[in-house]
């Protein structure tokens, strides 16, 4: 009998605890938004997103429904906005300030054009987030987290697979002058690639302009055996290059799109560096919802990887079925 008297009250303890966790997951399924609701005062929260795209660019379209997929789970309103040229994307996160946005997701592909106003943005309360570029100067520049791939070490996964297709002498093809993520992907191949790598600039948002450039430096130059390219759609273009030209010189890229996994498939192209866009946006939409509404922040203050992964004939099939859809 004392046995029993002795397991009561445990039994008790137990039977109270589990009823405790019976009230908790049944409180889980409406509290959570309760107190959602609760931490921004019944509003909708309004997230901008202001990059330093140029037209044209299907990259950032992936990063786009990344960020909408994120903002429709959220119920979040998602605003876009992007310019190229670093003073005007700056003066774009100064209207998403005015506008008293509750948090601002930028690129900082020019981060000195954008120290002023980002100070704005902390002296406003509106907590930022960076993506894709500036991945060094994010803390620095007051972001609470950075979403992208380490560029350097991006540039050197493509220096080896430079290599490893036998480019002996490589272009890199920057696309935006300026860009410090773009000019840290050929610096990283360079010390890689064990060959001659230059880098070959050109103005990405004229395309027939790309495509001359890159012939009269193949025609210049019959020893070039690699182009390297910083975006889907470059290497779509030093393809058609290579083939006007007659060289055999062998396409690398970075970033994926559905016209990009063909090439690949085709041999076309050899290779992509992906750092995986859609999840750069998803995630930065998402870490400021979670900011807002449960102060979390991700990342532990260092950037939070989304990249590279090294994408060929190997295994491009079976991210066929995602490019299709534009998230990959």
């Amino acid at each position: 009998m004392r046995g029993v008297f002795a397991r009561g009250p445990a039994v008790r303890l137990a039977a109270l605890a589990a009823a405790g966790v019976l009230v908790l997951g049944a409180c889980s399924s409406s509290g959570g938004k309760k107190a959602e609701k609760r931490a921004t005062e019944g509003r909708r929260l309004k997230i901008a997103m202001v990059t330093h795209s140029g037209p044209g660019d299907t990259f950032w379209d992936i990063v786009q429904k990344g960020a909408k997929a994120a903002a429709g789970k959220d119920d979040v309103e998602f605003l876009y906005s992007a310019d190229p040229d670093g003073g005007k994307q700056a003066q774009l996160v100064r209207a998403a300030v005015d506008q008293k946005v509750d948090g601002i997701v930028v690129t900082l592909a020019k981060p000195d054009a954008m120290r002023d106003v980002l100070a704005q943005a902390a002296a406003a309360r509106i907590p930022v987030v960076s993506i894709n570029s500036g991945a060094g100067d994010s803390a620095r520049l007051g972001a609470v987290a950075h979403f992208g791939q380490d560029e350097s070490i991006a540039g050197e996964a493509a220096g080896r697979e430079l290599a490893r297709i036998g480019a002996r002498k490589a272009l890199c093809v920057v696309h935006e002058q300026g860009n410090v993520g773009l000019e840290d992907r050929c610096a990283g191949a360079r010390k890689t690639f064990g060959g001659d790598l230059r880098n070959l600039y050109v103005n990405g948002t004229n395309m027939p302009e790309v495509r001359s450039s890159v012939t009269a430096k193949l025609q210049a130059d019959k020893d070039v055996d690699g182009v390297l390219t910083l975006g889907a759609p470059f290497a779509a273009t030093a393809v058609d290059a290579v083939k006007e030209v007659g060289s055999k010189a062998k396409v690398g890229t970075f970033d994926l799109n559905k016209g990009l996994i063909d090439a690949i498939r085709a041999g076309d192209v050899r290779f992509a560096v992906d750092q995986q866009p859609y999840l750069q946006g998803y995630s930065a939409v998402d870490a400021l919802w979670l900011l807002k509404t449960n102060g979390d922040v991700l990342g532990g203050g260092r950037p939070v990887l989304t990249g590279p992964a090294i994408v060929t004939r190997d295994n491009a099939a079976a991210l066929e079925a995602f490019t299709r859809r534009g998230t990959r």
